[in-house]
């Protein structure tokens, strides 16, 4: 059996990963600024374009289910920055809202991602092109 298919550097699965655990790792100095992590960063983003949203919904832009969603939505809730509230026509439903001071951070927030493009490696070019193929794979599922 040919073990060519197990090697490391033939996955794509790896680059993917290392890549994006890189990255994430050059938001930290700007994100530890502000008082988010990245997956809160991503999470604000959302709010900050949408203001008010459900929780399913805000699980399903970030690719990320209730169980990881709840406890980082606690903390944001804990940090002021949004309000958890349960939907009075669906109890199930709990309607997420951008506080005062969770909109206050959209400035601060807004210069990180010239501040990443500048530390990354890749083109302008190269950066679209890598944009519309991640999300052609994301789109696959």
């Amino acid at each position: 059996m040919d073990n060519e298919q197990l090697k490391l550097e033939n996955q794509l699965c790896f680059p993917l990963y290392a890549s994006a655990k890189e990255v994430v790792k050059r938001y930290k100095p700007y994100l530890d600024e502000i008082g988010l992590t990245y997956t809160q960063y991503i999470a604000m983003m959302v709010l900050w374009e949408h203001q008010i949203i459900n929780v399913k919904t805000l699980g399903e832009y970030l690719y990320l289910d209730s169980g990881t969603l709840t406890p980082l939505l606690k903390r944001l809730e804990a940090a002021g920055f949004i309000e958890r509230k349960r939907d009075f026509n669906d109890e199930r439903n709990v309607i997420i809202k951008l506080t005062a001071a969770g909109e206050a951070l959209k400035g601060p927030a807004s210069l990180i991602p010239d501040k990443i493009k500048q530390c990354l490696p890749i083109t302008q070019e190269e950066a679209i092109t890598l944009y519309r193929l991640l999300y052609k794979l994301l789109g696959s599922n």
